[in-house]
């Protein structure tokens, strides 16, 4: 116990038996509020994030498996993925398909708008189950057709199967920027109620 005789500013202290020292103690407080603001700044910058890189899938997809890994690796990292429903009897796909991969892949159509993962679909496998098979359950009606895909739901209202839009450049331009954009945001509904307004 502290007693009156020892005074306020006694150097030991009687619990620990150290020495203490009131200028310290200031000091140490000191500190500890200059750490608290460091620690709850936020620094902001102006500057823009880095562009994000386009990927495009090297291997074509030939069953649901390899579909499916690619919506989950496309909604894990917020990137819409981009899907050419091909054949190899198709000769239009011949011709949408290098466009497509140009604009994607060489010049970077749809990265400042935060990127995007493009994958072909290869309809005639086996393994997809023809023309009956997982083409239905997206709406896929024609080849070629483009489906984006974000969050892993299909943007069936953005769906392209017209041949005069997808032999345009400055059409492809602008869905790939469109379906960029979304980053994970979603929108244009992903089942049959987006047509009937829910």
């Amino acid at each position: 116990m502290r007693s009156h005789e020892q005074g306020p500013l006694d150097s030991r202290d009687p619990i620990l038996g150290h020495e203490y020292h009131v200028e310290y103690a200031i000091m140490s407080l000191r500190t500890l509020q200059t750490m608290r603001v460091g620690l709850t700044s936020r620094h902001f910058s102006t500057l823009r994030p880095a562009l994000a890189k386009n990927r495009i899938h090297p291997s074509t997809i030939r069953n649901e498996d390899e579909l499916q890994t690619l919506l989950l690796m496309s909604a894990s990292s917020r990137t819409p993925l981009l899907t050419f429903w091909m054949a190899n009897w198709c000769s239009s796909c011949k011709v949408v398909s290098p466009l497509l991969k140009e604009l994607i892949e060489r010049d970077g159509i749809g990265e400042q708008q935060g990127g995007v993962a493009f994958a072909e679909v290869e309809m005639d496998s086996p393994d997809l189950g023809g023309v009956g098979g997982i083409g239905t359950r997206y709406m896929i009606n024609s080849i070629p057709t483009l489906l984006a895909f974000d969050r892993q739901e299909p943007q069936i209202e953005s769906k392209v199967s017209k041949l005069g839009d997808l032999k345009s450049r400055e059409f492809l331009v602008r869905w790939i920027e469109t379906e960029a954009a979304r980053q994970g945001q979603g929108g244009a509904g992903g089942s049959l109620w987006g047509f009937l307004g829910r």
